[in-house]
């Protein structure tokens, strides 16, 4: 029967929203490449001074702003194939990209590019990145 693979995709789509203590989210200085958090978190960024972007896992994504700022966005949740494709897209309105907005996993499937998980977005973050130490 068809139903039970539906129904166990919307219930693992309404397990990826759940919501989480915020008190247990992950330290961006812990999240990928090693950082030095230089500052308070932003609820927002200006999209017009995105320089690039880099998934770093499925939960973590750096961007890199004109002017060599760095803003380091840890989602409140994984998402679902982020860190394979490492590509996503999102729409807003304004020229501003917030920890309210969703992001889309692109995803490409024998060539197909399609619209994969909507994941929300978390605070950014101003780190730097820092070189780890090579006698350790």
């Amino acid at each position: 029967m068809i139903r039970t693979p539906i129904l166990m995709a919307a219930a693992f789509a309404a397990s990826s929203c759940a919501p989480v203590d915020p008190e247990a989210r992950a330290d961006p200085a812990l999240a990928g490449p090693p950082v030095k958090v230089l500052g308070e978190e932003r609820s927002c960024i200006m999209r017009s001074q995105i320089r690039n972007t880099r998934v770093r896992s499925d939960q973590v994504i750096d961007f890199e702003m004109r002017g060599g700022k760095i803003y380091r966005n840890v989602l409140p949740n994984k998402c679902p194939r982020l860190g394979f494709e490492e590509a996503f897209s999102y729409s807003t309105s304004i020229n501003q990209l917030c920890n309210t907005e969703i992001i889309y996993v692109v995803e490409n499937f024998g060539g197909q590019i399609q619209r994969g998980a909507g994941c929300g977005m978390g605070r950014f973050v101003p780190v730097e990145y820092v070189e780890e130490d090579a006698e350790s």
